[in-house]
């Protein structure tokens, strides 16, 4: 894979990431939250906190995959704690748009 290509990949990768929690209301977008006891057809939210700790999760994974294919093109940079700090604020950055759908948004019923 050329570098290009696996750039674009891990950009596309955060973005989708980014967005994930915000999107859909299951834990990673596969396990459901249990119902309300008291009525089994209502669908439990999911809470802000969970939606920031999936983003932490998925930041992570995103890191972990752009360090795999910088690995597999050839040595990895080592990075110091201002990359991450930089890439942990255009996760957050790149998350907008969903967080805009989600909580800013009105909703017409």
């Amino acid at each position: 894979m050329e570098v290009s290509s696996a750039s674009w990949l891990v950009i596309v990768l955060a973005i989708l990431a980014a967005n994930l929690p915000f999107f859909n209301d299951k834990v990673f977008a596969v396990v459901p939250l249990k119902r309300h006891p008291g009525d089994p057809r209502t669908v439990r939210r999911k809470p802000f906190w969970l939606r920031l700790v999936e983003m932490v999760v998925l930041y992570f994974a995103v890191g972990a995959a752009g360090f795999a294919l910088e690995a597999r093109i050839g040595t990895p940079f080592p990075q110091t704690w201002e990359f991450y700090a930089i890439t942990a604020c255009l996760f957050i950055v790149l998350a907008f748009p969903g967080f805009v759908v989600r909580y800013l948004r009105k909703h017409h019923t």
